[in-house]
């Protein structure tokens, strides 16, 4: 899931498919290719910003900071222009687009700026053989602004883990958003067997897959599924509609003999999770906490500030004063002004978020245990890299997380925002190098069988032993529970690629 050339979301439609039959498949290959002419000799992006084959109306407002947008007349071949200036100056690895060869570089062979961007991105490989940059993608400025804001975006109310993504296929329903209307009809654990008529098991109808379990509009769709611990099939039809993500979910102490455990289950690092997660941790100082379990299984990412919020919440002023949570690296040219983000205390005033300045909760812990899986991305990884850096023990239970401490600064042009890499991340002891992602203290495989939240499943059983006995328990019932490797590939979501990154806004 996370080899392969191309963004994680492209890379789930990839292999649920085998041929590219829709829109949504069509970004599965992308084109290989850059811009042409000597790079020393491109002239500034600044100077080729803002200028459109179809410009917005005069006095459009970018709602995220405020700012009018300036564009004007032009072409696509301005846009790529626009675009091969601004990777030469700010992508972290521009030396290697620099390398492509010449033909790679013509823009004339892409019809438009977003197919021309896809090219522009280093073509290296890890040591482990993936592609050195997964996570190069575009969104257009409005589902940008939308999904950025408040999380809203077309689906059911349910995220779909695919726990075999080759035939035969498992479509396993990992978690619903409470209040939305369709989500009610499933649960956690229930299995899609065929959507529209098209067999997601054994099927090859792309096009109709794709359409019903990823849907870009409203509209009703047939699900044939088997609830957990059933044997037995049922039809319903759920219409596809605007979702809002609830990130902050299953807030909780847990029954004795762990009643001074806190639980909360954390999905997004969206504008939305600020006020809900100052909730949660004033819920849990409620209660006398002693030990948080911090659920972040499927949290890909998103905004820096909010996972350095959380990262306060969580240790205090005691354990973060003095000490950077992040660092950001640059490339060679140091395209950007030097940027180190604190343990956040205080609001700093993210756009749909509280009035900066608020002031924050804090649990004042000096440990935390942290479920983990292949879904933990970006952001989320900079929790657990921050913390570690100003001293406090992270326990991580569950898969070995994403990979990714990389980031972007989102860049519209001529109403599409572009994502590309553009620094590293690192924690106050320097450490960043975790491109082949954080292995778990105790590795564990998700059990689709229990809530979240459920003492029983399989994660949070194996954490909770942890803290109480000290060394990762196989119990005897479960003798599965515990994986001494990841042979098999684990689950993933399919999600958009904004929820798998590490996203920095100035304010």
């Amino acid at each position: 899931m996370r080899s392969g050339g191309e963004h994680r979301l492209a890379a789930r439609l990839c292999t649920l498919s085998v041929a590219a039959a829709t829109t949504l498949l069509a970004s599965c290959g992308g084109g290989d290719g850059s811009a042409s002419g000597d790079p020393t000799s491109l002239p500034a992006s600044s100077t080729l910003a803002e200028v459109c084959a179809a410009p917005r109306a005069s006095g459009t407002t970018d709602p995220l900071t405020g700012r009018a947008y300036g564009d004007t007349q032009g072409t696509v071949a301005d846009e790529k222009n626009f675009l091969r200036s601004w990777i030469d100056e700010t992508y972290l690895w521009y030396q290697d687009v620099r390398a492509l060869p010449a033909a790679t570089l013509d823009p004339s062979g892409y019809a438009t700026a977003k197919s021309y961007f896809a090219a522009l991105r280093s073509p290296l490989t890890t040591v482990n053989g993936a592609r050195k940059d997964k996570f190069h993608f575009t969104y257009d400025t409005p589902a940008w602004v939308a999904l950025a804001q408040s999380g809203i975006s077309y689906g059911y109310g349910f995220e779909i883990a695919l726990i075999s993504s080759t035939v035969p296929r498992n479509a396993t329903i990992a978690f619903t958003t409470p209040g939305a209307p369709e989500a009610g009809q499933l649960s956690r654990g229930t299995v899609i067997l065929t959507v529209d008529g098209a067999d997601v098991v054994n099927g090859t109808d792309t096009a109709t897959l794709n359409a019903g379990l990823f849907p870009a509009a409203a509209g009703p769709h047939t699900f044939v599924v088997r609830d957990a611990g059933t044997t037995a099939s049922r039809t319903l039809t759920l219409d596809a509609r605007q979702v809002t993500s609830v990130p902050v979910q299953n807030v909780r102490t847990l029954p004795a003999p762990n009643d001074q455990v806190g639980y909360l289950l954390f999905n997004d690092h969206i504008a939305t999770a600020e006020a809900q997660l100052v909730n949660a941790v004033n819920t849990l100082k409620a209660a006398n906490v002693t030990d948080l379990v911090l659920d972040i299984r499927y949290n890909g990412g998103g905004y820096l500030d909010i996972a350095a919020e959380l990262a306060y919440m969580i240790a205090g002023p005691v354990n973060t004063a003095g000490k950077v949570f992040e660092k950001l690296a640059y490339n060679d040219r140091n395209p950007f002004t030097s940027r180190t983000t604190a343990f956040l205390s205080n609001s700093p005033g993210i756009r749909g978020g509280l009035p900066a300045g608020t002031p924050l909760p804090n649990l004042g812990l000096s440990r935390v245990y942290v479920l983990t899986s292949a879904d933990t991305c970006s952001a989320s990884e900079a929790i657990i890299n921050g913390l570690r850096g100003a001293g406090v023990t992270v326990n991580v239970i569950g898969g070995t997380t994403c990979g990714k401490p990389y980031g972007f600064f989102p860049k519209d042009n001529c109403n599409v925002t572009y994502f590309a890499i553009q620094f590293q991340g690192v924690n106050n002891l320097g450490y960043g190098d975790y491109a082949d992602g954080f292995t778990p203290s105790c590795a564990v495989a998700d059990d689709f069988t229990h809530a979240l939240g459920d003492p029983g499943e399989n994660q949070l059983e194996v954490a909770l032993g942890l803290r109480n006995g000290g060394t990762c328990i196989t119990p005897l019932a479960k003798p599965s529970k515990l994986q001494a490797s990841e042979a098999r590939p684990p689950p993933v979501l399919v999600r958009t690629p904004f929820r798998e990154n590490r996203i920095y806004l100035d304010h």
